[in-house]
Order: structure tokens, then sequence, then C-alpha cells
């Protein structure tokens, strides 16, 4: 499987990167470790997730998806195949967010605790904390990487005037800087190209956008209001189903046929032209498959024209 790197960092991975936001929450345990077995054993080797999966769940206070992979790398024995990449920022609950040096610290402590490993390869700001001066939150993550406990940094959800404050604070100090950006970013949802994309180019960020499926709308099982029902996630994608969203679908449909390949699969095939890695969740076996081949699926300039001009 070919490797690349993320940004200017250390850490070379897969084109494409498994989201632990379902470990726990709509993939069991039993499941979890199944996807991550055939996943690894595919040639893959990056994993993103954030302290806060699966908060939102009935019953759940955080930390789940860490936990489920913690225990796959415990039965597994498998921590030098992986890159780990996990989040700090979100909203815990009993005032643990944000970027503070304190809360940083703390929540890496227990994230390592839940992943069961010494090191977390990649640590993100899962979302922008304005209430916190940038230099503290940067000299927070120059102790933990001082540590050894995190080797390179990333930014989610940053605007690009935040992002570039960042960039800007790392090289005045002397501070560790972003490595990667993760931001929203599929067929449906182009905004990262305006000036995210030129920025990150600049700086050499690597970037590993979330929802490269759009919440599952790129497979094509979500093609009326009736499929919805599908999948709690079916209420995410509602807004897609629009005349666009409609000619996004045909543009797959015409080049999965034509490549003989699956919609998903050409959506993140797509997406790897673009980016270091998307990061696409999977809850079966099937599912994993898909993302393989995705990673092997080489679309020629007349495809991707095809499906520009449907998503634009």
């Amino acid at each position: 499987m070919e490797k690349r790197r993320l940004g200017k960092s250390d850490l070379h991975v897969a084109p494409f990167c498994l989201g632990g936001n379902v470990f726990g929450w709509t993939a069991d345990e039993e499941m979890s470790f199944r996807l991550l077995d055939a996943f690894v054993d595919a040639g893959c080797n990056f994993i993103d997730t954030a302290d806060v999966y699966s908060k939102w769940a009935p019953g759940h206070h955080g930390g789940e998806s860490e936990t489920i992979i913690g225990d796959w790398l415990k039965r597994r024995g498998r921590r030098d195949d992986v890159i780990i990449a996990t989040k700090v920022g979100s909203d815990m609950g009993g005032g643990k967010k944000g970027l503070s040096k304190a809360h940083i610290a703390r929540a890496a402590e227990e994230s390592l605790r839940r992943l069961g490993t010494d090191y977390i390869d990649l640590y993100q700001s899962h979302r922008d904390d304005e209430e916190t001066p940038i230099e503290e939150t940067l000299e927070a993550y120059g102790a933990l990487i001082k540590q050894g406990k995190v080797r390179a940094i990333g930014a989610s959800n940053f605007t690009p005037e935040r992002l570039t404050a960042s960039l800007e604070a790392s090289a005045k100090h002397g501070l560790p800087r972003y490595e990667t950006l993760q931001p929203e970013y599929n067929l449906m949802v182009r905004d990262f190209e305006r000036d995210l994309a030129p920025l990150c180019a600049r700086h050499g960020l690597g970037v590993i956008p979330y929802f490269g499926l759009a919440s599952g709308f790129l497979t094509g099982k979500y093609r009326s209001k009736a499929d919805l029902k599908q999948s709690p996630r079916g209420e995410d994608v509602e807004a897609y189903l629009t005349a666009r969203g409609f000619k996004v679908l045909a543009a797959l449909d015409a080049v999965a046929a034509k490549r003989d390949a699956t919609p998903a699969q050409v959506a993140l095939a797509w997406l790897m032209t673009k980016v270091t890695a998307p990061i696409a969740s999977a809850t079966s076996l099937k599912q994993i498959a898909d993302l393989v081949a995705s990673a092997r699926l080489k679309l020629t300039s007349d495809d991707i024209k095809v499906l520009e001009t449907a998503s634009a």
C-alpha cells in the first residue's frame, strides 16, 4: 500500500484513514475488532479518533472509541503497525473542554490511558479555542512532544485566519507547528478548496478531511427520504437530497460503471487526488473492502472532470 507523508512530520500513512467515530457506537466491540483487523491486514495503517467519541450516543460519556482501539491494540499487539490520531478540545462535560495547557495535559493522559499506549502519533486540536492564547496551546503540545507522548500535532475545523495565526506563532516563537489540517471536504462540500487548500499547500500541511463520503450519501445508498431510515446517520444526509446531490450521484454511478467500481470507491479516489488521506468510517467488512479498493482506483482526468462538473 502506498504511503504518504503527513506534512513535514516523520509520519507516513496509507492514502486513506479509518474513522473511529463508529467504534462502540454503531459498531460494537466484536465488529470493531474485525474491522480493524481487516483494515491493517490489507496494508493500511492510519486510524483517526477523538476523546469525545461517542459522547453523543445515549448512555455514553466519551472515550468509548479510544477504549476499543486500546483494547484491540492490547489484544493484537500491533502498535507498531498503526499511526493513531486522536483529538482534544471538544466538550467532554464537567468543564473539560478547550485548548488550555492544563486541559491538554490532562486530556492527553486520559487518552493515553484509554488507548493503552505510551504515545499518540498525531494529536489534534479538535476545534479552535479563541479564549486560550495560541502560544499557550502550542506550548502545551511542545511539552508533550518533549516528553515523548506525542509525535506530531494537527488542527481540525480551523478557519484560514486562525490556522495562519497558529503557523505564524509557531515560526515566531520556535514552537511545534500543526502538520495537518482536518477539514470537512467531499464532493458535496467543497468550501475547503477556496482558502484552506492554497494555505495548506503553501505551508506543506497534510490534509486529512472528515466526512469523506458525506455521512454515507456518496455511497449511493440514500436516494430518497425513505432511504434515510436505513441508518442512525440518515438524518445527516437529508440536506443532500437536492438536484445537485442527484447530479453527483449520477456522475458517481457513471464513473463507477466505467471503472468497475462502486460510488464510494470513486468518491474516495477523487478525494485522494486532492488530499493526503481522506477519513471514512466503516461498519461492515464490505465497507472496509470498499475503502481498500478506493486506494487502488486510478481516475482519469476525464473521470475527475465529470465528477467536478456535477458537484460544482
